[in-house]
């Protein structure tokens, strides 16, 4: 039977009541209770340079912070655009970015992911997914 430490990050059997508070403050580090949008940023390698990924990645963090927007964050190594990156998608929109520059992506946080209005000149495709809640209130439940 594993038991890891807590220290490690990792939980085992034996460890329920103490994975679940773990689990329990991350949901709550993340403010996913409030959470509006959820923002997903590709940071290459293939659809851009890493260091460029990387860079619009810091500034996505810093940005929603700043603006206090009541949003998640998530970096991936791959949205599938393997071109034309970094590359963007904000739920629950479905509004994908590309080419999303560290001052794009300013611009993107206060008015789509902090103001709620997607900016139209820059949006390469539209797709909120199916089954969801795209224009519906936030308190859609899809279930």
């Amino acid at each position: 039977m594993e038991n890891t430490s807590p220290e490690s990050g990792k939980t085992g059997a034996g460890n329920g009541v103490q994975a679940a508070a773990q689990i329990e403050a991350g949901f709550a580090k993340m403010s996913l209770a409030t959470a509006r949008r959820h923002a997903f940023l590709c940071t290459g390698p293939t659809c851009c340079a890493r260091e460029d990924g990387m860079a619009t990645w810091e500034v996505l963090k810093a940005a929603c912070k700043a603006a206090g927007a009541p949003a998640l964050r998530s970096k991936a190594d791959c949205l599938r655009v393997c071109a034309g990156g970094p590359w963007l998608v904000v739920y629950p929109e479905g509004a994908w970015y590309g080419g999303v520059t560290p001052e794009r992506c300013e611009r993107i946080v206060r008015e789509h992911i902090a103001g709620g209005r997607p900016v139209e000149e820059w949006v390469v495709r539209t797709q909120a997914l199916a089954g969801g809640c795209a224009g519906e209130p936030p308190t859609c439940d899809p279930r």
